[in-house]
């Protein structure tokens, strides 16, 4: 369908604002950002670009976080536009009302919804996972490793003297406890020394506590032990966290790491509740275009730009904070998930609907 001139006016002119305010938080990205780089790196050894670099790899992960503020910006500054040039009174003297003007950038910003999720946050996830793993090659814990695959929970770490490498796998993780452990203990030149194999492990603390315990040497000697204390750089919390930032993972990898988090027992809740934020910024996009439009066209009487952009982020704050606290609730499991994510921007709909019924009023 060919769109009618207005509506590729209108279009073109919403793109361009989102643009403008999108490379204008890029560029505020990057001046915030970089000291912070800077100062993680002020005493390691490394080149003076690695904080440039660093930053660049970070922004499209910030940029995505804050997309919804980006579009309630991007569309007031869209109508002040139309209003500074008195368009607006020329659309609505040739039929194209406010509800008209409202519904034709609300598709937009759902298609634009859609792209970002499809397209953009792969590509910043895997920036974000290219900035991790340089971050990580700087960090004291650069000779630990966990992650979690199909076969259970992976740990490798060294000794405190640097003399020996740990290979660990547990079938199945809950909190604090891992069960079908097996400990692989080689030397620095990776050579077999004993293997742990343990039915449950409490892993509170560093210090381990293994129960019902066979350890097979390498002179091919087994001892059988009711308990064993094993010293680990890991202890639950640690190994909760193992993706606290789960940015760096897209899609179809987020999906995975939940079923394999399935798969030996351990709660999925904080990636689920990551994959119904990314599913929901399509939707969130739209109602925060809507809101942007609802302000424009019911406080046109105000004449001060500055106090209409104060108004649109002290709105877009307070509705940050009602998803803020929503998914607390996910986090803590005191709601489910899906409605943790979607229950506040249902309300938010409800009263954009609210607000639509009257749009054209002046």
């Amino acid at each position: 369908m060919i769109l009618k001139q207005y509506e590729n006016y209108l279009t073109k002119l919403l793109l361009k604002n989102i643009m403008i305010v999108l490379v204008v938080f890029i560029f505020l990205s990057f001046f915030l950002n970089i000291f912070e780089e800077i100062k993680y790196f002020e005493n390691k050894e490394s080149n003076l670009y690695y904080p440039i670099i660093l930053t660049i790899l970070n922004i499209p992960s910030i940029i995505f976080e804050i997309l919804p503020f980006i579009f309630l910006l991007a569309v007031m500054f869209f109508f002040i536009s139309l209003f500074d040039n008195n368009e607006i009174e020329l659309l609505r003297t040739n039929g194209v009302n406010n509800s008209k003007i409202t519904i034709l950038i609300s598709i937009v910003s759902l298609i634009a919804g859609i792209l970002f999720i499809v397209v953009y946050y792969s590509f910043s996830a895997n920036l974000k996972s290219l900035y991790l793993n340089i971050k990580y090659k700087y960090s004291d814990k650069s000779d630990h490793l966990a992650v979690v695959n199909e076969d259970g929970l992976w740990i490798k770490e060294k000794s405190r003297d640097g003399k020996k490498i740990f290979i660990i796998n547990a079938k199945s993780y809950k909190i604090n406890n891992l069960e079908n452990l097996k400990i692989t203990e080689l030397d620095i030149n990776y050579k077999l020394q004993s293997t742990i194999v343990s039915e449950k492990a409490n892993i509170n603390k560093k210090i381990w506590l293994l129960k019902d315990v066979k350890i097979f040497s390498d002179q091919r000697k087994t001892e059988n032990l009711d308990h064993y204390k094993y010293s680990s750089s890991f202890n639950g919390e640690i190994i909760s966290n193992l993706y606290s930032n789960l940015n760096s993972l897209n899609i179809l990898q987020l999906i995975k790491l939940k079923d394999n988090y399935k798969s030996i027992g351990y709660s999925p809740t904080e990636v689920k509740l990551h994959l119904n934020k990314i599913y929901s910024i399509p939707f969130y996009l739209t109602l925060t275009t809507v809101i942007g439009s609802l302000l424009m066209f019911k406080l046109n009487f105000i004449k001060s730009k500055f106090f209409l952009i104060v108004i649109g982020v002290l709105v877009s704050v307070i509705f940050y904070y009602i998803n803020y606290f929503s998914i607390l609730f996910g986090k803590n499991e005191t709601l489910p998930v899906e409605i943790s994510v979607w229950l506040p921007q249902i309300l938010i709909f409800l009263l954009c609907a609210l607000g639509l019924t009257r749009i054209n009023e002046n």
